[in-house]
């Protein structure tokens, strides 16, 4: 008797935090988050039930939405759909670092928040668990403390660590040479809303009120990849729950996320996900490739 497909699990260890890549199909268990984690979901799930300090609420999830937990775990269920998410958990040292204090800052609550700066870093790393790319220490390194920097002067109430010093900027804006963050709101809904149109550079930077230039470094340094990078990830992730959600053709679907050339459809989608759009949907619910160990180090 088929078994069925089984729950992967990859965790690896990089210089100021610890991310972890699960892909499992629906089970009826209950899951935990752990405390003081980041989230990305992969997957699109519907009615999903959380539960946490004894108040339970039902929702829907899209792919690419952020969620997070303070010092409260909590626990999810009726998940009826297979699931992919990347959790991250930045390293106390780095966030205290961040916010120039003695105690860890917590993170708030987060439930299906759109933000570029997070979901760019779990891509990043998400493909790193794959075996897809590499990732070094050094660039590890730039991830964790942009994160961390990111997440507290947006998600812990606090400015990051020297800002008030300096005068550069308070809590809820960028750093010098970055987007703020209602900036790169802003880009991420271009992007949402026109995966299946031509986009060019300066349809996004005109989104920031910036020129091509400046906003393609400013929106590296903000996110950690390069604006056709992001596009393209949120493309590939589109094309792949088209492929599993719907019954369009291969070139429908490479047409759904504005490339018309089904050839190189093909390829892109390969190098993102490793494996051919048909490939996928053969598989349907089997999971991915096994994890790749081309960085950090499993803990």
């Amino acid at each position: 008797m088929d078994p069925g497909p089984r729950a992967r699990r990859s965790e690896l260890r990089w210089p100021g935090l610890r991310s972890v890549y699960c892909w499992h199909p629906p089970s009826g268990v209950v899951t935990v988050s752990a405390e003081q984690q980041i989230g990305v979901s992969f997957a699109e799930h519907h009615g999903v039930v959380t539960e946490s300090d004894g108040r339970r609420d039902r929702f829907d999830i899209r792919p690419g939405d952020v969620f997070a937990n303070g010092r409260s775990r909590v626990y999810w269920s009726e998940v009826t759909r297979t699931d992919e998410l990347v959790e991250i958990y930045p390293d106390d040292a780095l966030l205290r670092a961040a916010a120039g204090s003695s105690r860890t800052p917590e993170i708030e609550p987060l439930r299906g928040v759109r933000d570029a700066v997070v979901l760019a870093t779990a891509s990043i790393l998400k493909r790193a668990h794959l075996g897809l790319t590499f990732v070094d220490d050094v660039r590890a390194g730039v991830l964790a403390h942009r994160l961390a920097e990111h997440v507290v002067g947006h998600y812990a109430g606090l400015a990051p660590s020297g800002r008030a010093a300096t005068g550069r900027a308070a809590a809820g804006r960028a750093a010098a040479g970055r987007l703020d963050r209602v900036l790169l709101g802003r880009v991420a809904d271009v992007v949402e809303a026109r995966l299946g149109d031509t986009l060019t550079v300066e349809d996004l930077a005109a989104a920031a009120t910036l020129s091509p230039f400046h906003f393609a470094r400013a929106f590296k340094a903000s996110t950690g990849l390069a604006p056709h990078e992001y596009v393209t990830s949120r493309r590939m992730e589109r094309a792949k729950s088209l492929l599993l959600g719907s019954r369009l053709s291969v070139p429908e679907v490479a047409y759904a996320v504005g490339l018309s050339n089904v050839s190189h459809f093909r390829r892109v989608f390969r190098r993102h996900t490793g494996l051919l759009p048909s490939q996928l949907r053969t598989a349907g619910s089997d999971p991915p490739p096994p994890p790749g160990r081309l960085a950090g180090s499993a803990s």
